[in-house]
């Protein structure tokens, strides 16, 4: 395993796998914002070691908890939709309680800004109902290696998966699922 730390240089850093964990913990101990994102953390930590430098980074206007209207049925979406507390519980109340604010459903929403909640809802269902995989961000490798491990091994255990995923990411490279990845089970 490679130990995150400012020798390293980007293109290095690049080649490794790192939980959003350590990224934070290495953030702090450089004094860089830990707010955001894996990736957020990637790309200052990137930007550092670069330049040893902090990302500059636009301010973030906050908005007042108070300014939250009522969400009714025909209400529009909005741009910059966020998954806030209101949100989901208006959603628990139209759908249910099995409502559960998922990245594709995400994704639609931020992507449907003039749509209505109303219209929100009817892609829920369908997005539910969709046979079709969800495509797994770069943040997510761990995820996508999990799928395709399993995609290749029908009948091996989710301990044998994680075995291999712990082998891939301690070396140099891609972390992409592959076959030879098995001789970390031997």
């Amino acid at each position: 395993m490679h130990k995150l730390n400012k020798n390293l240089n980007a293109d290095e850093f690049e080649q490794y796998y790192f939980l959003k964990e350590e990224l934070k913990d290495f953030c702090r101990s450089e004094g860089l914002k830990v707010s955001g994102s894996k990736q957020d953390l990637e790309n200052r930590i990137i930007h550092y070691l670069k330049t040893g430098e902090k990302l500059r980074e636009p301010a973030v206007k906050k908005v007042s908890s108070n300014s939250h209207s009522t969400i009714v049925l025909d209400s529009k979406l909005g741009e910059n939709f966020k998954c806030s507390e209101d949100k989901r519980e208006f959603f628990e109340n139209e759908i249910g309680k099995t409502f559960k604010f998922k990245v594709k459903f995400q994704k639609w929403l931020k992507a449907n800004p003039d749509k209505t909640y109303r219209d929100a809802i009817d892609a829920y269902f369908e997005i539910q109902n969709s046979k079709e995989k969800t495509k797994i961000d770069k943040q997510f490798q761990y995820n996508q290696y999990i799928r395709d491990f399993f995609r290749d091994n029908n009948g091996r255990s989710l301990d044998e998966a994680i075995k291999c995923w712990k082998y891939k990411k301690s070396l140099k490279g891609h972390n992409r699922y592959e076959s030879t990845d098995l001789e970390a089970l031997l």
